[in-house]
């Protein structure tokens, strides 16, 4: 056995050390190279080869051949000089041809087994069995139709002669003749009957290579051409259907002559069998064109026709849609609904939605959780507003929790019975939230179609505009005149409507800068600003954490079905040390991560629970090295996105469905981004 030394460990060392390792007659006995991290350096020690980081190292072995792949002609030199003359030293040009041959041919396999794969997926998708067999009758090839037909695997047979598969097959003469037999009837072994095709396979040259059969099993048509047969039994069945159907159905023919209907469709226009079928399309409209006419002239599906049917005249949405066979209309189905029973539903929808918004207001004063003396000051101030009729500004960070102070000023109100509406006035676009808050008019088809803004919805209640000091110069316009004359005008409209409707706005940020800068009018910040109230970021309020802490996990408890009682003293150190820029939403968030990798017997939460949070001390992660040019956004995302997906990975033992679960997203994304990050 050849003993071989491999120096360069690089691209091509690595393609060389993998032919080498799958070659018998040649062993490599150690591969070199000055990186000790190249990829075949660390590829030679998982297949416990020797690796060095010097060749001359090696001199006095008993080497057989020498391959350079570092490129370096200097080194060859060098190599003829100082290792013996039984050794062949080979240099780099011609290993870097051996290694291209040798991607060539890794190419062009992959090319044959992509190519072969696609032959293989088409061949088991064939509605007709194959089989394939070379010159000497063995047999290649038995599709997955093939199996079926004849009760046999392909695994049992390939390789053995074809009349193993088959004791009376005609593979055989064909190999002989040379001639194709086409849509030949055949009685198989089994004593199914088939319709075959049998075709010799000849090359390019005119060599006989081997024959294969494609063959359709008759006795499925058969059955399939029985079960066609009986079309009264099938209409019988279809009406049987129809007249279940709660919904109005009637069917006419392709002259538009009635056929069918149901008795759900002579509830709802008064009409009989008798008054329908064999009669006109048309004999059951009062108001209107008829959709089974629209459907037979267009050969389309028409839907939402309003018109009016019966003597009663009932109004109905109609929907139309055609019946063609093999190409040709034969008829059309219509489906009628009593639009008296849409507007009754609507009404019942929008009665619940109107609970909904009365109870959404869900929390109270209670619901807030702090001790500090920012935090009292705070409530004392929210408590005070909610008896006072005044517009109230909350101001605070993200996440401190306004929209709780909003829930709990309008329970504690004269208002609490009626309804508390929360707008994000930075989540839609201006057009779209003009529309929203004020309201809509638009003229449809003779007639004014109102629809009700938030404002109007809210009447008698509460209004929560959250995020306020992003709403346009336009919008803050409107928003002025609805709290100086308490009316509101919708858009399209030219008659302003009356509300009575308590404020409450919301913001983050400096209302006195966007007045200086003119992004905020100032007329607008004075009708705000008569309460104003500043909820305290955690940071100003570090003695609530404890509490906030305990507060969270017995809510989380509850939602995750978990008994966690507590949490650590070192736990709890590292929740006080970190700066939360997040606030109480960011914890929030913070103890659920912790909490889905608890284990479920376990009572209290470890550090080792907690993702990884940066400390007031510190100003950059380990890996968000603070540099004189700053990441581009898309890297820090990703530096992030790997840090993280790797804790989560490792917390859930490498598990890939509990880490894709815990990070809620598919396990084929997980495995994306695993690759991605070359996490495995």
């Amino acid at each position: 056995m050849k003993q071989i030394l491999i120096v360069g460990a690089g691209k091509g060392g690595t393609a060389l050390f993998r032919l080498f390792k799958e070659t018998k007659s040649m062993q490599i006995c150690a591969i070199v190279d000055k990186d000790a991290d190249a990829p075949a350096m660390k590829l030679a020690e998982e297949m416990d080869v020797h690796t060095s980081t010097e060749w001359k190292d090696w001199i006095h072995h008993d080497i057989d051949i020498v391959i350079n792949v570092t490129g370096e002609e200097e080194l060859f030199e060098k190599m003829i000089e100082l290792f013996p003359r039984k050794t062949i030293i080979i240099p780099g040009s011609v290993a870097n041809i051996i290694y291209e041959l040798i991607h060539e041919k890794t190419v062009l396999t992959d090319e044959v087994k992509v190519q072969a794969s696609r032959l293989e997926l088409i061949l088991n998708h064939m509605n007709d069995g194959m089989i394939v067999v070379n010159k000497m009758e063995q047999v290649q090839l038995l599709n997955r139709r093939a199996e079926q037909i004849l009760g046999k695997k392909e695994k049992d047979y390939k390789g053995k002669h074809i009349k193993d598969l088959l004791k009376t097959n005609r593979l055989s003469h064909v190999l002989r003749s040379q001639r194709k037999e086409l849509n030949q009837k055949t009685i198989l072994d089994n004593g199914k009957k088939v319709i075959a095709s049998r075709i010799p396979i000849i090359n390019k040259t005119g060599d006989l290579v081997g024959a294969f059969a494609v063959f359709k099993d008759i006795t499925e048509v058969v059955q399939l051409a029985e079960e066609n047969t009986d079309l009264n039994e099938i209409k019988t069945m279809l009406e049987a259907i129809i007249k279940s159907s709660d919904e109005a159905i009637s069917v006419v023919d392709e002259h538009g002559k009635g056929l069918i209907i149901n008795p759900a469709y002579t509830r709802i226009t008064g009409l009989t069998e008798e008054e329908v079928i064999g009669k006109p399309a048309t004999v059951d409209i009062s108001e209107g064109d008829s959709v089974h006419m629209k459907v037979l002239k267009n050969r389309r599906a028409v839907r939402g026709v309003h018109m009016k049917v019966g003597p009663s005249k009932k109004d109905v949405i109609v929907n139309g849609a055609p019946v063609i066979v093999q190409g040709k209309i034969k008829g059309s189905v219509g489906v009628l609904h009593d639009v008296s029973e849409l507007q009754s539903v609507t009404r019942e929808l929008k009665r619940a939605r109107q609970i909904i918004r009365n109870l959404e207001a869900r929390y109270t004063f209670d619901d807030i959780i702090g001790n500090s003396s920012e935090m009292k000051l705070a409530l004392e101030q929210a408590k005070v507003a909610a008896k006072a009729p005044a517009i109230v500004l909350l101001r605070g960070e993200t996440g401190t929790g306004k929209e709780l102070f909003a829930h709990a000023i309008h329970h504690e109100s004269d208002r609490k019975f009626n309804k508390f509406i929360r707008v994000n006035c930075a989540a839609l676009s201006e057009p779209m939230l003009e529309k929203e808050l004020f309201g809509s008019a638009e003229e449809q088809a003779e007639h004014l179609k109102k629809k009700e803004g938030l404002f109007e919805q809210a009447n008698n209640g509460s209004i929560f505009l959250d995020e306020i000091g992003e709403l346009s110069l336009s919008i803050q316009e409107k928003l002025i005149h609805v709290l100086k004359e308490n009316r509101v005008t919708p858009v399209g409209a030219s008659n302003s409507v009356p509300v009575d409707v308590r404020v409450i706005a919301g913001t983050n940020t400096n209302l006195e800068k966007a007045v200086m800068n003119e992004k905020f009018r100032e007329d607008l910040y004075y009708l705000i600003n008569k309460l104003p109230i500043s909820i305290p970021s955690l940071k100003e309020r570090e003695e609530d954490i404890p509490e906030l802490v305990e507060h969270i996990i017995h809510q989380l408890n509850e939602e995750y079905g978990k008994n966690v009682q507590k949490i650590s003293d070192e736990a709890l150190k590292k929740l006080m040390a970190y700066h939360w820029p997040g606030n109480v939403r960011e914890m929030a968030n913070v103890i659920s991560h912790s909490m889905i990798f608890i284990g479920n017997m376990e009572e209290q939460i470890e550090v080792s629970h907690l993702p990884k949070l940066q400390t007031k001390e510190m100003t950059a992660g380990p890996d968000m090295v603070q540099t004189d040019k700053p990441l581009k956004l898309q890297e820090a995302l990703d530096r992030f996105e790997k840090k993280y997906l790797q804790e989560v990975y490792l917390q859930c033992n490498k598990n890939k469905t509990k880490t894709a679960k815990a990070l809620q997203i598919s396990v084929r994304n997980l495995y994306y981004k695993l690759e991605k990050y070359q996490l495995e």
